[in-house]
């Protein structure tokens, strides 16, 4: 495996820790800490001059199983599904940067879905023809043919040049410089020589999906998520990048998946008014509030007062006397039990852990990990 480094670890090399120093977009990903630098909460790949340093969770202390790991919940929050071809070209990490693997597999289900066909639409165009073509445009008319044997016309031109593969090659556009591997990516940028390039804001970016387009949903929805968290770092003429998750957040999304498939009545992030408070509990079952907190805690003279203020106004506001605090395990398990409030509002919170480390298939520890979240609601 190529250099590898823990979170919440000191660096331990020194030109990557120049490097992190000299780049003030990966600032926010690293902290100072007694004069030392030290990874935070986000694990993933940073390219660094061509060179890959790897961040992972620390779940098993071995540091292939904790990339695999990390691999597995990426897939599951984001429903990544693998062929047979895909495993076999993915099962070696130590050959390929996982983050070229997921541009592999998003351009290899697009080139599969454009060997079925362009997604072609109606656009609105409007051009100076020769003929009539669609509405005489009056107005255009006075103002550009005046003296000129044209006809100005508004007509709907059936056109690959629409949102969502101008979306497409955007985002294979983007990815071009950062992967060995280009053979695909350019097979795909030739199917779309007809589409126009432009750049897209990603945060708030909606496209509309419908029965003849909705194949290339799940093309669209992987580049996003992947567009998303990668972030191009250029240095004069060299090409480095960094493809990051925040532990905090893939945790949350990974434990709330897995409630949702033992049980689809499960409300994940469901936001509620209760005069000006406004509640978003993670997970709401129908026996209790949970809340997943990516934290090392031993016990609970460890667990801090607003944890303990924020699951009693959720009890109390949801009208759940159940609460529950889900840690990853790290060195040791968490279990114990305690009462918030007195008399009649009595709140009770479990501080429980799941244990991530399993050395099995991904199959396998998709179903391990149901097993184990099953048996912490028994406790």
């Amino acid at each position: 495996m190529q250099q590898a480094i823990y979170e919440f670890s000191k660096l331990n090399n020194a030109l990557f820790e120049e490097y992190i120093k000299k780049t003030p977009k990966l600032h926010k990903y690293f902290k100072e800490d007694w004069g030392e630098l030290k990874t935070r909460h986000y694990c993933g790949i940073i390219n660094c001059e061509g060179e890959d340093f790897y961040i992972v969770p620390k779940i098993a202390s071995d540091q292939k199983r904790d990339l695999k790991i990390f691999i597995y919940m990426l897939r599951f929050v984001y429903d990544i599904k693998l062929e047979n071809e895909d495993l076999a070209s993915s099962k070696n990490e130590e050959q390929h940067n996982f983050m070229e693997v997921f541009i592999q597999l998003f351009v290899s289900k697009l080139f599969k879905e454009f060997q079925m066909g362009n997604y072609k639409e109606y656009i609105c165009e409007q051009d100076n023809l020769t003929t009539l073509r669609g509405k005489y445009l009056i107005n255009e008319n006075l103002k550009y043919n005046f003296t000129n044997a044209k006809i100005y016309c508004e007509y709907d031109e059936f056109s690959v040049d629409n949102r969502l593969n101008q979306f497409f090659l955007f985002a294979i556009k983007t990815f071009l410089p950062f992967v060995k591997n280009k053979k695909l990516l350019k097979q795909c940028e030739l199917v779309l020589d007809e589409v126009s390039y432009r750049d897209f804001e990603l945060h708030d970016l909606q496209i509309h999906f419908h029965r003849l387009n909705a194949r290339y949903k799940e093309s669209f929805e992987f580049a996003l998520m992947l567009l998303k968290k990668f972030l191009p770092l250029f240095e004069r003429d060299k090409k480095s990048f960094a493809f990051l998750f925040n532990m905090n957040e893939l945790f949350e999304s990974f434990i709330a998946k897995i409630y949702k498939s033992i049980d689809p009545t499960t409300q994940v992030q469901n936001e509620k008014n209760f005069g000006n408070l406004k509640l978003k509990p993670d997970i709401i079952t129908a026996k209790k509030i949970i809340d997943t907190k990516y934290k090392k805690v031993k016990n609970k003279d460890e667990l801090s007062v607003a944890d303990k203020y924020q699951m009693f106004v959720y009890g109390t506001n949801f009208g759940f006397k159940e609460t529950m605090l889900l840690y990853p395990k790290h060195l040791e398990d968490v279990n114990e039990s305690l009462k918030l409030g007195k008399d009649d509002k009595i709140i009770n919170l479990q501080m429980r852990s799941i244990d991530l480390n399993f050395s099995g298939s991904y199959e396998e520890f998709v179903e391990e990990i149901r097993k184990r979240i099953g048996d912490t609601n028994e406790n």
